[in-house]
């Protein structure tokens, strides 16, 4: 009895429509997969015809997968991943490269307490370099290629392209006694320019005709905690990091509302074809550990979930 032919997926077509649905470029994904424009525009029309679905709309801006090409994103992450995991088992080759990994200051301590030694015990053959910063210094040095990776906030400089990960919580934290909030002149305790946080509250703040002057600035998100706690000056925090010594403030106290920021996973432009797997593989368990729910409870639930065997290794 003939066997009926079977279609069958290329995995290299599918690789070069990650990189673009990623990085939302065409330009982009052929500079990190090391090809034409053009190799990639041609890739990604035979997965297409070989599935018979328009999988990217393009436009001036760039491209954005369809809903059937965020599907595929979805389940083709998945399918590379048993992919290479398998390839690197039977062949004793381990995921390799260099990782340079860029995270705002605000979550990092979490992200280093869990996920990241999580992943370099599973990898340690991978070069995993971390750098924190505000996330206005990550975008300039992801548009660069200075870093691999990053989970950057959409405030002050929003980078295109990138994948959600959680929208964070900004309120005022003030500290428990005290009123400063009435003073005519706020007292404000902030990062330096290029911190989201910072943009929050100077914008709030003057959309209400609201006088204020920085009491104190840090690039340390720590010296700035203290000086809230100490009753110096009031600031804009993630909810998650009011300690006991602090109180959320609201209108009762003057203060206007805060708008939420996206914390979103980006990509460089340019990434080494042999440290490829290995920032897929720390991408998918970013996604894993932080979408819809951030870094707060990575590493701290014993619940069935923690238990459960991860997808991205």
């Amino acid at each position: 009895m003939p066997e009926v032919p079977v279609a069958a997926l290329d995995l290299e077509l599918l690789r070069s429509f990650q990189a673009a649905a990623q990085l939302g470029s065409l330009a982009a994904a052929a500079q990190q997969r090391h090809r034409t424009v053009s190799a990639i525009s041609m890739q990604i029309k035979r997965l297409e015809e070989t599935l018979g679905s328009r999988l990217l709309e393009r436009g001036s801006r760039g491209v954005t997968p369809t809903a059937i090409g965020e599907a595929l994103l979805q389940e083709s992450r998945e399918l590379l991943r048993l992919h290479d995991g398998m390839l690197s088992r039977f062949t004793g080759r381990g995921l390799g490269g260099k990782v340079r990994l860029g995270l705002p200051e605000d979550y990092a301590r979490e992200l280093l307490g869990s996920v990241l030694p999580e992943f370099m015990a599973y990898h340690p053959d991978v070069l995993l370099e971390v750098v924190t910063a505000t996330s206005g210094e990550l975008a300039r040095q992801l548009s660069r290629s200075q870093l691999t990776l990053g989970v950057v906030l959409d405030r002050p400089h929003s980078l295109p392209g990138g994948e959600t990960l959680w929208l964070t919580t900004p309120v005022w934290a003030g500290p428990r006694v005290g009123g400063l909030g009435t003073r005519p002149r706020l007292p404000l305790a902030l990062h330096e320019v290029d911190c989201p946080y910072r943009a929050l509250a100077i914008e709030s703040l003057e959309a209400i005709g609201k006088s204020w002057h920085a009491v104190f600035t840090s690039t340390s998100i720590h010296a700035v905690e203290k000086a809230v706690e100490m009753g110096l000056a009031i600031s804009v925090l993630d909810r998650e990091r009011l300690t006991t010594a602090m109180r959320e403030l609201g209108p009762e106290d003057g203060l206007p509302p805060l708008k939420r920021c996206e914390a979103r996973l980006h990509f460089a432009r340019h990434i080494d074809a042999a440290s490829q797997p290995a920032v897929d593989a720390l991408a998918n368990l970013l996604r894993e550990r932080l979408s819809q729910r951030g870094p707060w409870r990575t590493g701290g639930s014993s619940g069935p979930e923690s238990r459960r065997p991860p997808s991205w290794r």
